[in-house]
């Protein structure tokens, strides 16, 4: 793991629906080339976390630091610019069903580049084949199984080489094998280039998988209760909601 100063730092961290408090008083940090997991049950604010991450929510208070620059307090302009660094897997995929899957991967390199078409398909279809995909450029969304579309969403993300990669629920929908491959992937993948990644996830299988640490939140207390990793937390952990968690099917 990297010593170096963290990649992106959560300080005091609130975020709300209106009145209510989905979590209060964050404070943890994600480094270089690691493979962060923010867990928890359902309805603990796992997603809401990720859309102030990425820039689709504004905190209520407290501060998302990439590299040491207040993401939330900067222009909207140079905020823009910090979100080319990212890139994001939704959870359903989001994939367009009436394009290719070359043509779903090509759409950031349209809007952000001034490639050429042809450089553009060169490079969705080398992405493609990064998640072994090569050869399914050209078909559609309907003709390639679920699994395929989550890893078409993975070369979707990395279209614009982003130095961190969200995933919401990656393997959310998946059979035990396809979810299996997709852990493997991600695991290859940050080992081979050395990308950050953060995973929005409550699958026990794949968080001991893929995660070098961990972040429990908490939607009695509305905070995080624990950071560390998995295993760790399951073995040693004092509090036994963390427990129970880790320990689902295994007590």
């Amino acid at each position: 793991m990297s010593t170096e100063s963290p990649l992106v730092e959560i300080r005091g961290l609130t975020m709300t629906y209106g009145d209510f408090v989905v979590q209060r008083d964050l404070d943890f940090a994600i480094q270089r080339g690691e493979i962060f997991v923010v867990m928890g049950t359902s309805g603990c604010g796992k997603t809401t976390l990720l859309r102030h991450l990425v820039g689709l929510r504004s905190p209520a208070k407290g501060e998302v630091l990439y590299e040491g620059e207040d993401f939330w307090g900067a222009d909207p302009e140079r905020r823009q610019l910090m979100m080319r660094r990212f890139g994001v897997m939704y959870q359903n995929g989001a994939l367009w069903s009436s394009m290719t899957l070359a043509e779903n991967v090509s759409l950031p390199l349209e809007v952000y580049t001034d490639l050429s078409r042809a450089e553009i398909r060169e490079i969705a279809l080398f992405k493609l084949a990064l998640m072994g995909l090569a050869g399914f450029g050209d078909f559609h969304p309907s003709e390639v199984s679920g699994g395929m579309q989550k890893r078409v969403g993975v070369a979707r993300a990395m279209a614009l080489d982003p130095d961190i990669l969200y995933f919401d629920e990656p393997s959310a929908g998946l059979d035990p094998v396809s979810a299996r491959r997709l852990d493997d992937l991600i695991r290859e993948l940050r080992d081979s280039l050395g990308i950050t990644m953060v995973i929005v996830t409550h699958e026990l299988d794949s968080i001991f998988a893929v995660a070098d640490r961990s972040v429990f939140l908490d939607p009695d207390t509305h905070t995080m209760l624990a950071i560390g990793s998995p295993a760790e937390l399951r073995d040693h952990s004092p509090d036994p909601k963390i427990r129970q968690f880790l320990n689902r099917g295994r007590l």
